[in-house]
C-alpha cells in the first residue's frame, strides 16, 4: 500500500535525513578512533609496560609510592571501564544509524536536537526526556 504525501512527510519528521545520518556517522567514527586510542593508553598504564618502580628506594618512600600507585591503578581501571562503556554506546549509535533510528528519543519518539547529538552523539533521550527522569 502506497503512502500518501502526508504520511511520507510524517516519516521524514521522525528521522534524520540520510545526509544528516552520514554526518553523524562520521562524527561518531572519529570519536570512536579517539576513544579507542584513549582506552589503549589506559590499558598500557595498567599493565606497567613503562614501569618506573620504587624497588631501589627507601622502605618508607616505597610504601607511600606503592599506596599511591594502587590508588592510581584503581582510578585508571575505573576510567578504562567508563571508556569501554562509552565505546559500546558509540558502536550502538552506529547500529541505530544503519537502522535509520538514530536521533529518535526512545522515550518520546521525537527527534533529539542536532545540537545535543553533536555534543553527545550516543544520546538516546532528548533533553526534556532526560530531565523528566531526574
Amino acid at each position: 500500500m502506497a503512502k500518501n504525501k502526508k504520511e511520507e512527510d510524517k516519516d521524514e519528521f521522525l528521522r534524520y535525513s540520510d545526509k544528516d545520518l552520514i554526518m553523524f556517522e562520521n562524527l561518531i567514527k572519529d570519536k570512536l578512533v579517539a576513544a579507542r586510542e584513549d582506552l589503549d593508553l589506559l590499558r598500557s598504564s595498567l599493565s606497567h609496560l613503562d614501569d618506573n618502580g620504587t624497588d631501589d628506594t627507601s622502605p618508607s618512600f616505597k610504601m607511600m609510592e606503592d599506596g599511591s600507585e594502587t590508588l592510581s591503578r584503581e582510578e585508571s581501571a575505573q576510567l578504562a571501564i567508563r571508556q569501554e562503556k562509552f565505546i559500546r554506546h558509540l558502536e550502538e549509535a552506529l547500529i541505530r544509524i544503519k537502522n535509520k533510528t538514530y536521533g529518535v528519543c526512545r522515550d518520546t519518539g521525537l527527534l533529539i536536537q542536532k545540537e545535543r547529538l553533536m555534543l553527545v552523539p550516543h544520546a538516546t533521550l532528548s533533553i526534556a526526556a532526560k530531565n523528566a527522569q531526574r
